[in-house]
């Protein structure tokens, strides 16, 4: 073994030593209380919201609800996963393996869409900060498992506005 690949031998990743301790605790907790937010949300306040809503506005809440569940199920599989890690009920190599099933790319319409103007500041705030939690698990997987990152803007926003366009029309109009 070399100089080199001695040295990246004992380097410390921060947040695999903050996953695999007790210092996990709070950011597990932020991840599931904002499911249990968002839950309560869209099933109470949220859902009378959406009533009033423009037709355009509808439609991409919608969209957005989808994508906010979506992106919140999938941090807490991940959040779920090393939580099980640290209490020994995995190992790593199991996490490591299972979380590859685990999507944390699911990204969120551009703010200047049509109709996101008209989006409740509550239902917002729910993406807002469901995109910056999403890219701090989405780093902490990285520094500790390695991998790609994805085509989203470093705000969790779609790069490709008409990919936004298409898929709002695929939600209006799937009756599948």
């Amino acid at each position: 073994m070399n100089e080199t690949s001695k040295g990246s031998a004992k380097t410390i990743k921060l947040a695999e030593r903050r996953v695999f301790s007790q210092s996990f605790k709070p950011l597990y907790q932020e991840g599931m209380g904002l499911v249990e937010q968002a839950a309560e949300y869209l099933d109470g306040k949220g859902r009378a919201e959406a009533k009033k809503l423009s037709r355009l506005a509808a439609t991409l809440y919608a969209a957005e609800s989808m994508r906010l569940t979506t992106r919140l199920m999938q941090v807490a599989s991940w959040l779920l996963l090393q939580r099980a890690a640290n209490s020994g009920e995995m190992t790593r190599d199991q996490v490591a393996s299972e979380k590859s099933k685990v999507r944390l790319d699911t990204a969120s319409a551009n703010n200047d869409a049509a109709g996101w103007v008209e989006l409740p500041k509550d239902f917002l705030d729910l993406i807002n900060r469901s995109l910056r939690l999403q890219a701090l698990v989405r780093r902490m997987d990285e520094e500790i498992y390695g991998g790609a990152v994805p085509d989203v803007s470093p705000s969790g926003r779609r790069v490709n506005p008409v990919s936004d366009q298409i898929t709002l029309l695929n939600t209006a109009f799937a009756r599948g």
